[in-house]
């Protein structure tokens, strides 16, 4: 099918009325699919804000953003030292844009001049690309696909989920619920700072490598163990010696499968059978 590129840029100016509070901008975006009844992807990546992202029967992709203004209660020297003057408004935009090429779309926002927050739908066959820095967390429900979810400064949580998923977030817990599991796709969990909660269907097939280096880790799971000593790691340098020891816990799950990485510095672990 030839190949349909839409694109969709937008900006809210101050002269134009908020459709929530005075200092909030608000717009939405519906981009349509070259082929509907086919899977489709998103990618997006912002500095600041949010991303929320929810699948339904639709067969587009509706993309609803919302900005607040820069914080300008910051004193200026130069300014108050003449006195009299004050500080004029330089805007309110938000500024975004929207390209879909034969099912794959990619969002593109000003989320490094202020936090953009981002509520999407997508059909239910998505795959997804999606990341944040500062200011907020990513949610993921009801969508089946390849998710690559990556935070920093905050929490991930994806419910009601198939498919496979490599999510990792810096300071944040992270929550994961599947319905079903790609059997062939190994998957990937990690935070530095936070909780890992990750639940799995029951009949799941997963070799285990599990690590929490100031925490617990925790199953319902009849897990296979692997019981061999751990293995040490010998280096040299400068004439010195280094052992250091993997301590991962290694097992398999109803006879292993693909492998599951499951890491945190500084939280616990939870494997648990989905209900």
């Amino acid at each position: 099918m030839k190949s349909i590129v839409t694109a969709i840029a937008l900006m809210l100016l101050t002269s134009l009325t908020p459709l929530v509070a005075q200092n909030e901008s608000k717009e939405q975006l519906v981009v349509s699919l070259t082929d509907p009844g086919k899977p489709g992807s998103l990618e997006v990546g912002l500095v600041n804000g949010f991303i929320h992202v929810v699948g339904s029967n639709s067969r587009e992709v509706v993309i609803e953003a919302s900005s607040t203004p820069r914080n300008s209660n910051r004193n200026d020297d130069r300014a108050t030292a003449s006195g009299g003057m004050r500080r004029i408004p330089s805007g309110n935009s938000l500024e975004i844009s929207a390209e879909e090429r034969d099912n794959n779309i990619r969002i593109q926002t000003s989320s490094h001049a202020r936090p953009v927050n981002l509520t999407i739908r997508v059909p239910q066959r998505f795959s997804l690309k999606i990341s944040t820095v500062n200011n907020g967390d990513i949610s993921v429900e009801n969508v089946s696909g390849t998710l690559e979810v990556k935070n920093v400064n905050g929490p991930i949580e994806l419910n009601n989920i198939g498919g496979s998923a490599v999510a990792n977030t810096v300071n944040g817990h992270l929550t994961a619920t599947f319905r079903e599991v790609d059997s062939k796709a190994p998957m990937a969990f990690s935070t530095l700072n936070g909780r890992i909660d990750v639940s799995l269907p029951a009949s799941v097939k997963a070799n285990l490598k599990m690590k929490s280096d100031q925490g617990e880790i925790f199953s319902d799971f009849d897990v296979d163990i692997d019981k061999s000593q751990p293995k040490a790691t010998r280096s040299s340098q400068s004439g010195m010696y280094r052992v250091s020891v993997d301590d991962w816990v290694n097992g398999r799950i109803n006879g292993g499968g693909p492998e599951m990485m499951v890491k945190s510095m500084m939280g616990n672990i939870y494997i648990r059978k989905a209900k």
